[in-house]
């Protein structure tokens, strides 16, 4: 068989020709298509700031109305202090010092990395504590709720009353805060929700000293159905690539546990791990969640060769425990996977 010999470029024009139509080639556009470009996101617009404590602050603000929004970033000062995914126009903010003044701004992110500007910055101040207030308010009554589309749900309730003031509402859903209002509104709207669910919601007041009160009676509902075809009704919420390993320290053995957590656009800050198809333990982070891929290693038991099988599952930002993860089979001793 004869081969062809190699090209050997004399001339450098059409060296210079040659790589042109290669990278021509490789690249979008080039045949005269042309990519539409997205449209850049702009600062979202109506940023509020409300005390909710002496200790909290509840910022809100307006959808963003151009550019595919990822996630919002919350700014105390030039300080990011929150992130919340594109469907939560809301967040509370905690630790911060009574009778103390900050600046917040949000600016939106688009999936393609881009973000706004900054929004108009609003100040406020949070309250001073009632250093002699140890009397909580009262509970609300009269708690009420409907599901207001597929993602949201508006509560209602009768005001609670407190001996000095209630500056606050918290609602929760299934144990978990989830949302604040200021303590003059007996109403909330709560979005970030998922379609289709069953959720539990209860609210309690708050006065500025962080007494709360007892809650409210529990109200249930059921948000509505996604639209058929819609886009992110079937994100998975199971921690995801879950390995497990085992080591010995000091002749006890430790479960190493590993796993990317679930796609909800916010911190995920509670697992609970089982143990052969029981709850063993909750796992909450002392700080902030994790970035990225999150570890966890805890004392099991001093004998080599037990067998375990190890799952866990997400608290998501709405309340609710998400899915397991894939259960892993584990043996004291040996190499997990």
């Amino acid at each position: 068989m004869r081969r062809s010999k190699p090209t050997r470029w004399t001339d450098s024009a059409a060296l210079a020709t040659a790589l042109a139509v290669a990278l021509c080639a490789s690249l979008t556009g080039c045949a005269g298509e042309t990519r539409a470009a997205e449209p850049e996101p702009v600062a979202p617009r109506g940023l509020t700031a409300q005390a909710s404590s002496a200790t909290s602050v509840h910022v809100m603000w307006n959808k963003a109305a151009t550019g595919n929004i990822e996630e919002y970033e919350i700014y105390r000062g030039t300080t990011r202090v929150k992130t919340v995914p594109a469907d939560r126009l809301m967040v509370d903010v905690t630790g911060l010092k009574p009778a103390a003044t900050y600046k917040f701004t949000v600016r939106a992110k688009a999936k393609n990395g881009t973000a706004s500007p900054l929004s108009r910055a609003v100040t406020v101040t949070t309250r001073s504590r009632a250093t002699a207030d140890s009397e909580p308010p009262t509970a609300p009554t009269r708690l009420r709720a409907h599901a207001s589309g597929p993602r949201a749900a508006t509560l209602s309730w009768r005001a609670a009353t407190d001996n000095e003031e209630v500056t606050s509402y918290d609602v929760y859903q299934r144990g978990s805060k989830i949302h604040s209002v200021d303590g003059d509104s007996t109403a909330a709207l709560v979005t970030g929700l998922r379609p289709g669910i069953d959720y539990t919601f209860t609210v309690k007041a708050r006065d500025a000293a962080d007494n709360s009160s007892r809650a409210a009676d529990p109200v249930g509902l059921t948000t509505a159905a996604a639209p058929e075809g819609a886009e992110g009704t079937s994100a998975g919420t199971a921690p995801a690539d879950f390995r497990v390993g085992t080591h010995v320290d000091d002749g006890a053995h430790h479960l190493d546990l590993s796993w990317t957590p679930p796609d909800t656009g916010g911190d995920v800050s509670e697992y609970q791990i089982h143990l052969d198809g029981r709850p063993a333990t909750t796992l909450m982070w002392g700080a902030e969640a994790p970035e990225g891929r999150a570890e966890h290693s805890f004392f099991i038991t001093r004998e080599a060769g037990r067998t375990y099988r190890v799952k866990l599952r997400a608290k998501l930002p709405d309340g609710n425990w998400g899915a397991f993860s894939k259960e892993r089979t584990v043996i004291t001793g040996e190499p997990g996977r």
